[in-house]
This record gives C-alpha cells, structure tokens and sequence, in this order.
C-alpha cells in the first residue's frame, strides 16, 4: 500500500517524533538530547506551498539544536503548530518557535512526591489537547495539566510553572494517550476528555473531573491507541465510534466509546505475538476505508482495515529496530521513525494509472520544493547521561529479521542542511 521515497539518516537514536499539524514539517527528539526539524517537500494537497517547476523536492533542516542535557524523551505541537514542546529526562519541558527553535518558556517537571529524597520524575509522554492545556506523564505514573494561556502581559508562548492539576489514572506509567474528539454539545470544540493507557489498563480522564474510569485488568500490556470514528456496522460486527488499543503480544483490541470497563474485540495483528508500540489512523483519502498503521517492535509496520478487521499491508522500516514514531503528515504521507533512520512513504500507485496521468497533466509532478531558516541555541554538554542509556536499552527492541521488506519506491528526496 505504501513505497519508500526517502530513508533519512539520524546522528543518533530515535525517541520522539512529532508532525505538524497543518505544514510539512516533522521534529525528532533523539537520545543525544537533539531536537532537529526537517521540511519535507509539500505535495500536491499542501494548501501553503507551491511545487518547485522541476517537480523536484529537497527534505531541508529547519533548526538543530542542542535541547537537553540528556535524552529528549517526548515531543509534541501545539494546537496550531505555533510552538513545539519537548520533555527531556533532564526533568524540564521547553516550549520553543515552531519557525525558529527559539526557546520561549521553561517548566520544571514535578519531583517525584512519594520518594524521601526528592528525584527526578523523567516525562514520557507530552501532549497539547488544546491552545490552552498541554498533558505531561511521567515515568511515576503521574499525569500533569498545565495551562498554556498567555498572558496579555507577555509576548509568544506562556506555560505555567506549577500543574493545574495531577492525576494518576494507571499504577505504571502512560504508555499511549489519545483524545477522545469533543461532542456536538462542546462549545470550543476542543477535546476535554482523553484515553489513556499505561501496564495491562486502559483510563479515561476528564478535564475538569479527573480520571472517571479504569477498565479490567486486560491481563497484557497495552502500549499504543487511537479513534477511529464513524465506522459502520457490518455483517453483524459493531460500528460506531471506537478506541483502538495495541498490546504487548500482537493483538489490537477494539472499545466502544461510553463503554470502557472492557474491549468489545480484537484483531489478530501478528501471530508471532510481536509487540504493537504505536498506531496511527490513516487520513480519508489515502488507502480505502477506515484503516490504522501498525509499527511493530521488531521494524515491521502493517496496515489493518477496520471493520473487515484484517491486516491488509505490510512494509518494513527497520531490519533491527522498532518502530518508535509513526504518523501522516498534511500531505497524506506516512513518516515511520525508529533506531536511527526516519523514512516517508507514499501510497503505492498503480504503474498503468501514472501513466494515463502524466499524458493528461503533462509532466506534472508529484515532489515539491521547500526553503526554512536554521536556528541553533547552544545548551551544556553532549555527554550521555545514565539515565540516557537506560531509556535507549527499554526503547530497544528485539531484534528480529523475518518479513517483507517492501522497498516499492526510490528514494527520490535529497537532502540539505544534515550534519
């Protein structure tokens, strides 16, 4: 379903990465403590640029810098893409210029409360759900809210030093969180609830009332989720609106949204039992019907078409390494992370199709061109933290080399601006 039309090498591992909302941008935190953006060429849907007249494209580094003393563990946009957020296990968020990489405010994350000598609480997971609230999980199992409101007072991004308020919807860490898109009767229009899943349960928080329930103990360990919604009910299999959930033994389980106590299915992934680590749902649009984006810990990345409920594609991005990141960007185009090595992938087209197409276009082509600026602020030194290397040796999977390696496509990106 999907080639590869560029592999883009990494200076170090993989351990976040995230895609801007509106623009072909995509940021990489990595194990060195970097965090790197790069502009990938628009397509033909990017509603901001224009295609270069050679139909040719360059992926371009926007900023590199070096953003934390030890690993960069979690990165997320904001809302509107303005800023990008970045946690590190030196225990402090920063909230930078999308454009720039310029830092703009700094938070320190809460020590762990229940230590008697105070510690750090390395942040695993950041999330903004709306222009006025970023989510921060820790290692300890806490979930913190804080409030991203600027004040009339200042300039650019605000953030506030202490959370609005701390939660604790699993007994391990959060290991996934989606939100769940706001009712008819939502006023912003913004989320207010979201799902979370961390060791063997999956949580659903509220915004204003805290964690309102926890599901059984599913008896495996759930890593990754996503909502899918509008599905249609066939064939006696149920439709609606429903939360995906990929396990630590190669099953996706299915939940009704309202009904949270236990799964309503499941679908057999991958009968080696090889650990699902992060889903991503596929824009309408790309592929047929409603279909998710597996990434697996052994490399592999398959696609699964929810409703006939069966895995329909699969592809590798890494013979060695798991999958880490995995996303679309605004251009309907799947960017895999993971080891050293991100990669984007288009969807296949039929040789036949192209053809028809070129006669007709005239040569129109499907690269487009890109220019960004570079900042780089300059932080302390790039020694490898222990902390570090135990995060690398938890986020490393094991190493399997069976599978279909599905390299359909050329690369057909170049690069600028990489070290």
């Amino acid at each position: 379903m999907f080639d590869t039309i560029c592999t883009l090498p990494l200076p170090s591992d993989l351990f976040a990465q995230a895609i801007h909302p509106t623009s072909p941008l995509l940021a990489v935190g990595l194990a060195s403590g970097h965090v790197q953006t790069y502009r990938l060429p628009p397509t033909t849907s990017s509603p901001t640029h224009s295609p270069p007249k050679n139909g040719c494209g360059t992926i371009e580094t926007s900023w590199r810098t070096k953003r934390h003393k030890g690993s960069c563990r979690s990165l997320a946009f904001s809302s509107d893409g303005d800023a990008l957020f970045s946690a590190g296990t030196d225990g402090i968020v920063k909230a930078a210029r999308t454009e720039t990489g310029r830092v703009e405010a700094k938070i320190a994350v809460p020590l762990v409360q229940w230590v008697a000598l105070s510690k750090p609480d390395a942040p695993c997971l950041l999330h903004a759900l709306s222009p006025q609230s970023l989510l921060l999980a820790t290692d300890s199992g806490a979930l913190h809210l804080y409030d991203l409101r600027v004040d009339p007072k200042s300039r650019g991004v605000a953030v506030e030093s202490k959370p609005q308020a701390t939660h604790y919807p699993h007994d391990d860490y959060v290991s996934s969180l989606t939100p769940l898109p706001p009712t008819v009767a939502s006023t912003s229009g913004f989320p207010k609830q979201w799902v979370t899943t961390g060791g063997t349960t999956l949580a659903v928080t509220d915004l204003r009332r805290g964690v309102l329930v926890r599901s059984e103990d599913q008896e495996e360990e759930l890593l990754s989720s996503v909502y899918v919604g509008g599905l249609t009910s066939k064939r006696g299999r149920n439709g609606g609106d429903k939360v995906l959930v990929g396990g630590g033994s190669g099953v996706l389980t299915l939940w009704d949204r309202g009904a949270w106590d236990d799964q309503d299915g499941r679908i057999i992934v991958d009968s080696g039992k090889e650990s699902l680590d992060v889903l991503a749902i596929i824009p309408e649009g790309v592929g047929e019907g409603s279909s998710v984006a597996v990434g697996m810990g052994d490399g592999r990345v398959k696609i699964v078409r929810v409703g006939a409920n069966k895995v329909v594609g699969e592809m590798r991005h890494d013979e060695v390494e798991g999958v880490v990141g995995l996303g679309f960007e605004v251009g309907g185009r799947m960017v895999s992370g993971g080891g050293q090595v991100v990669k984007v992938w288009q969807e296949s087209v039929d040789v036949e199709e192209d053809e028809e197409e070129d006669e007709e276009v005239n040569g129109a082509g499907l690269k487009r061109g890109a220019g960004s600026d570079s900042d780089e602020d300059s932080e302390e030194d790039d020694e490898s933290s222990e902390e570090e290397e135990q995060e690398r040796k938890r986020k490393k999977k094991r190493k399997r080399a069976n599978g279909k390696v599905r390299n359909g496509g050329k690369d057909s990106m170049q690069f600028k601006g990489i070290d």
